[in-house]
């Protein structure tokens, strides 16, 4: 999304490509015009012992936030207000919500970009670790978009991590490229962890419409992994792997059905195209545990999924789309279905 660069002054600066569309290929074989270079020195450099008021004192400033290497606690949410504001992660930076915080709010303004963070939850749980946008965004942001490069969400992994969700976006028209929203299913010494451990009901909630995602990698939450209720959605890759230490089939259970399916459009969607989902069954501690459906979508005109595929590790997904599909089931043995259309 964004990248440093010395320029012939001898000062770093960051670069920052402009939004294209309707294109194919990389953008450094064709030149593009309209990309924003802005001097380091328009940059608040984040140091790990920088509290939350710190940082939100420098943004509030007018400054550009780029995190330099290492492992942040905030108690409160680092708010990004201004539009156009850019916030980046070196050596990937870690940022720990600790009290049940979250750890980032952004405004629904136009044009803020995030790139290569590491996002945690602490031992509270938070409601969510990043909201893009209020609850009841409305405004419209098709000419300058936000969006969110290279972010990665940690449920517990190093410590019990508590969050409701991961990632909410609010906001229209937002721009996701590669999220992996991780509920951990091992601890720091690669033990595998129970149930009750690292609850985490959600991964990813869209509500904001017109929203575009690319390669997202949604894992081990303990019901849906992805909520789209937000309309125009477009997703382009999806891999998920469904939970792993669901006991008993009673432990897992969406009302009557089987399980939670993985991606989840709401009813009141119209229209939704995704392309290019693979989902797992992993219920390694019970091989016994069905999920009734990889996918649960309304079946509406305007809805369309393209080249589907369940993987089946341990346990079963009966069907890959709303009873549709052949199902994966195994005894200890690989099994795969796919259904494309």
């Amino acid at each position: 999304m964004c990248a440093s660069s010395c320029g012939t002054d001898g000062k770093y600066s960051v670069v920052v490509p402009a939004l294209r569309k309707d294109s194919v290929g990389t953008s450094w074989k064709t030149p593009v015009t309209g990309d924003e270079t802005i001097p380091i020195s328009k940059f608040y450099l984040a140091k790990p012992v920088d509290s939350a008021a710190t940082i939100n004192a420098q943004l509030a400033a007018g400054k550009h936030l780029m995190f330099t290497p290492g492992v942040y606690h905030v108690t409160e949410s680092i708010n990004i207000n201004r539009a156009n504001t850019v916030v980046m992660g070196l050596g990937l930076a870690t940022i720990t919500a600790d009290q049940g915080a979250v750890a980032f709010r952004i405004a629904d303004v136009d044009g803020v970009k995030m790139s290569g963070l590491l996002i945690d939850a602490g031992l509270v749980e938070s409601p969510v670790l990043v909201e893009v946008g209020p609850v009841g965004s409305r405004a419209n942001h098709s000419v300058n978009p936000t969006s969110l490069s290279d972010v990665y969400f940690r449920i517990g992994g190093n410590f019990s991590g508590q969050a409701k969700s991961s990632i909410v976006i609010n906001s229209n028209d937002v721009i996701g490229d590669h999220f992996w929203v991780w509920r951990a299913d091992h601890d720091g010494q690669a033990l595998p962890v129970t149930w009750a451990d690292n609850k985490s009901t959600n991964g990813l909630i869209v509500n904001g419409n017109d929203v575009t995602l690319y390669g997202m990698f949604v894992e081990h939450h303990n019901e849906y992994q992805t909520i789209w209720n937000g309309n125009g959605g477009r997703l382009y890759f999806y891999q998920s792997e469904m939970p792993y230490e669901m006991p008993t089939q009673a432990s897992w259970m969406n009302g009557t059905s089987n399980g939670w399916a993985s991606y989840k459009v709401a009813d009141s969607v119209s229209t939704h195209e995704a392309w290019g989902l693979g989902i797992y069954s992993v219920a390694l501690t019970n091989p016994l545990v069905k999920a009734s459906t990889a996918i649960e979508a309304p079946a509406k005109p305007g809805i369309k999924f393209h080249n589907m595929t369940t993987v089946g590790i341990s346990g079963e997904i009966t069907h890959i789309i709303n009873g549709r599909g052949d199902g994966v089931y195994t005894e200890g043995k690989f099994s795969l279905a796919r259904l494309a259309e």
